[in-house]
């Protein structure tokens, strides 16, 4: 699966280093990752939580870090739509949030 907006993932552990280690894992995962539904990432990876049929919310850094991705899966891609703190996650509306 092609993730967009890699260099927003760079540009968030630049600024929050502790977030670098499971942003990484993050994209590994998807990259390898020939998911098909959300059902099939709500089961292949922990701390992920199915919003609706297409969004997706990460529990990212033992859950300090939250990252909400919108999935394509006709086209293979995930689109990352927010990133930031468990605080920051809750002032957003998570279905219609494109931060990016």
């Amino acid at each position: 699966m092609r993730v967009i907006a890699y260099g927003r993932l760079r540009d968030y552990w630049t600024r929050h280093p502790e977030a670098q280690i499971g942003l990484l894992h993050w994209y590994a995962r998807m990259l390898e990752g020939d998911w098909k539904t959300t059902l099939e990432i709500v089961n292949g990876i922990g701390g992920a939580k199915a919003l609706n049929g297409e969004r997706v919310r990460f529990a990212i850094h033992g859950g300090g870090c939250r990252l909400i991705a919108s999935f394509d899966f006709q086209r293979g891609i995930a689109y990352v739509k927010f990133l930031g703190s468990h605080a920051e996650y809750d002032r957003v509306d998570a279905l219609t949030i494109a931060q990016f």
